[in-house]
């Protein structure tokens, strides 16, 4: 008896290694703003879902293999061998069905994420903030057009306020991710993607690019530091008056393929390049200072992003 039931244990045993042996990293399950709760939603409904069918076509299988099983005295059985438009009729309609349940809610969801999602209070709606974030092997430089600040690997965003970001890269395609707050959004150099996050929580949630594009790819990691909204405007007040500017000369050294420390700035490079519609920029950057793609271990890829003097670089809020 114990041999017909084999599999099943089989299989329990492989799903129960599977969650709980990385139920502690599901971040994913553990949203922290309402787009994220949304996604959250989604997959929790997809995975019932799909759970349910998984316990019928189980069930079903259980009661054909004992019900039709071979039996003694059974060699003079005929089975019948014409088919069934009952049955053929219904194990059509079932998954056409199935896709309807799955692709409706999912639709839904794609178009409700791509518009800012709406406060609990229609009064405490604002205008999201926008911030640019560029993708370069293997960093991510963030800009703020409004309050004309830059950081490198960090971006500081108030607390119940929607953030608009526009996505784009300086060379190869990125993959734009902070887990906690919301799906992954592509970067491309050339063109220009945009994604709405919001944090419904203070605290610091790791952001990185999910898409292999080169053996770097694995540093090139973000903090978002969720802020209340007073110490945001403070933050931006700070860095606008005590950080040091951006130079071209400094933001093309930042072209260079390698990795880069955090970095904090009270301009942009907004007003010398638009990687949404130069896509060749780094490259045509790195091709004038002699540079060519490193290793991201190697040395000239760290010396790269180092800052031009003692003022450049450092970071003064986080």
């Amino acid at each position: 008896m114990f041999k017909r039931f084999k599999p099943f244990f089989a299989l329990g045993l492989l799903l129960s290694v599977f969650f709980l042996g990385g139920c502690s990293n599901y971040i994913v399950l553990d949203p922290k703003g309402p787009v994220a709760a949304q996604q959250k939603d989604l997959i929790l409904y997809s995975i019932g879902f799909m759970a349910l069918i998984c316990v019928v076509v189980y069930a079903l299988f259980a009661v054909v293999v004992i019900k039709y099983r071979n039996r003694k005295n059974d060699d003079d059985f005929e089975p019948d061998q014409h088919g069934s438009k009952k049955l053929e009729t219904i194990w059509t309609v079932i998954p056409i069905l199935i896709i309807i349940a799955l692709a409706i809610p999912t639709v839904i969801s794609n178009y409700d994420l791509e518009k800012p999602p709406k406060a609990v209070n229609a009064q405490q709606q604002k205008e999201p903030i926008v911030i640019n974030a560029t993708a370069v092997n293997w960093k991510w430089i963030f800009s703020y057009p409004e309050q004309g600040i830059e950081t490198v690997n960090y971006i500081n965003i108030p607390k119940d306020r929607t953030v608009l970001f526009k996505l784009t890269s300086a060379d190869s395609m990125s993959s734009f991710w902070v887990p906690e707050l919301g799906g992954q959004k592509y970067a491309m150099a050339g063109m220009e993607t945009k994604l709405y996050l919001r944090a419904d929580h203070t605290g610091t949630f790791s952001g990185r690019n999910s898409n292999f594009n080169g053996e770097g790819f694995t540093h090139q990691i973000f903090d978002v530091h969720s802020v209340t909204q007073s110490e945001f405007d403070k933050w931006a007040k700070d860095t606008k008056s005590k950080a040091p500017k951006l130079t071209k000369k400094q933001y093309d050294q930042l072209m260079v393929q390698g990795e880069a420390k955090k970095m904090t700035f009270s301009s942009t490079h907004l007003k010398w390049v638009d990687h949404a519609t130069e896509a060749d920029y780094a490259v045509k950057t790195r091709e004038r200072l002699g540079e060519v793609p490193q290793n991201p271990h190697g040395s000239k890829a760290k010396d790269a992003n180092k800052p031009e003097s003692d003022s450049h670089g450092e970071s003064h809020s986080h």
